[in-house]
């Protein structure tokens, strides 16, 4: 399949959650399961690479979103990992999708584990990127696999 437009030539759509307007950019082919790609600490949708969206959309569908509060999108910011989660699930369902790929990018993949937790009926796949090491056993918590049994 052909990407019919580029990233950076995507137009920015919103679409109202609660109230609050969440700015997105998606890239055909509009078929199959989306990926949704969740993003690192306080970036905007200009802050993924054209190269990593394009080759991926040039096979799937893929859907890119600023967190509330954060770039185009209004609201207040979330406080938590949980509640960014949350607004994910939030905007995922209000485009209509009842199941999607994940990609998290760093701080995106806390939110997409998170997401796993919550809602593993929600993922299909799940792919996270550029997570922090911890830095000391006792400084962090462990972060068990959805998929795993206890």
């Amino acid at each position: 399949m052909t990407v019919l437009t580029t990233y950076q030539d995507a137009p920015t759509k919103t679409v109202d959650i609660g109230g609050a307007k969440f700015a997105y950019r998606e890239l055909e082919p509009d078929t199959g399961t989306p990926v949704i790609f969740l993003n690192h600490l306080s970036a905007v949708l200009d802050k993924w690479d054209p190269r990593v969206v394009d080759g991926t959309a040039a096979r799937h569908h893929v859907i890119a979103f600023d967190n509330r509060g954060v770039g185009a999108s209004q609201g207040q910011t979330p406080g938590s990992v949980t509640a960014m989660a949350r607004d994910a699930i939030a905007f995922i369902r209000a485009l209509g999708y009842h199941q999607v790929d994940l990609l998290g990018f760093s701080l995106g993949g806390f939110v997409a584990q998170v997401i796993a937790e919550e809602e593993p009926r929600l993922i299909r796949k799940l792919i996270l990127r550029a997570l922090a090491r911890p830095a000391a056993k006792s400084s962090t918590r462990s972060l068990r696999s959805p998929c795993s049994t206890p």
